[in-house]
């Protein structure tokens, strides 16, 4: 995959903001019946509003349907989230970003155009609390030599290996490598540091790349599309020369 540097990148990201558009009054009417349904906390309707799975940053759990959500509906909207919300006015805090939906503000949350909410990108105290409890535990779980990172990213797997991604702070990405019959509680067969995370075009598409003496190890994520799930990919190159290609299992992200 051709990498996409990073002046193209704040090109692609200031042409999404450029490119937004005053929401069309049909579609306003959608955002004020979440408003207004929010206002009054009626979790089991908002909970109807929401496309599942609800995305959670990870380590934390999506929230996977109803039920899930009215249980967390509290943890997801905090004070601060409510008030952004329901202040807001659907012709004037709200963009119709073309495909992808309607966005508050700068992005806190998205609507589709059939009023779903479809994402949540702002994080509460609760959830924050909750992320670093889970990193904690996960670190517990590692074998010693690789039980430090910032921000866990994804672990995956193929047909031969168990891949997992960590970002130890300041962007700086490791690999690490088991054979599929390990755990990752065992000792790694492979360490890799500073990686670097690549965006391919405005899509959703990124990928992760690892280089050791004259191999190149890429992990690529692509997004299908709204009803096809994200999928994976391990490709390893000797040079220009690609040596292995495998489909990989999100077990994690």
């Amino acid at each position: 995959m051709k990498k996409v540097n990073l002046f193209l990148v704040l090109v692609l990201l200031l042409s999404v903001f450029v490119s937004a558009q005053t929401v069309k009054p049909e579609y306003q009417k959608c955002i004020k019946s979440f408003i207004d349904t929010l206002k009054s906390d009626k979790k089991e309707a908002i909970a109807e509003m929401v496309a599942y799975p609800l995305k959670r940053e990870y380590p934390i759990p999506d929230v996977v349907d109803k039920s899930d959500f009215i249980k967390r509906y509290d943890e997801i909207f905090d004070t601060t989230l409510k008030n952004e919300i329901t202040k807001s006015n659907p012709a004037k805090d709200w963009s119709d970003m073309g495909w992808r939906g309607m966005m508050l503000n700068q992005g806190n949350v998205w609507m589709d155009f059939d009023g779903r909410l479809t994402s949540v990108n702002y994080q509460s105290k609760a959830e924050s609390d909750l992320k670093m409890k889970l990193i904690a535990a996960q670190k517990k779980e590692l074998d010693s030599s690789i039980a430090f990172f910032q921000k866990p990213i994804c672990i995956l797997e193929t047909d031969k290996f168990r891949i997992r991604i960590d970002n130890l702070g300041n962007k700086n990405y490791r690999y690490v490598s088991w054979p599929i019959d390990k755990a990752m509680s065992e000792k790694p067969d492979l360490i890799i540091y500073r990686g670097n995370f690549v965006v391919e075009g405005s899509g959703g598409n990124h990928q992760y790349e690892f280089k050791k003496e004259n191999y190149t190890y890429e992990c690529a994520f692509i997004v299908a599309g709204e009803n096809n799930p994200l999928s994976a990919k391990l490709t390893i190159y000797q040079g220009d020369k690609v040596i292995l290609s495998q489909n990989a299992k999100i077990i994690a992200k």
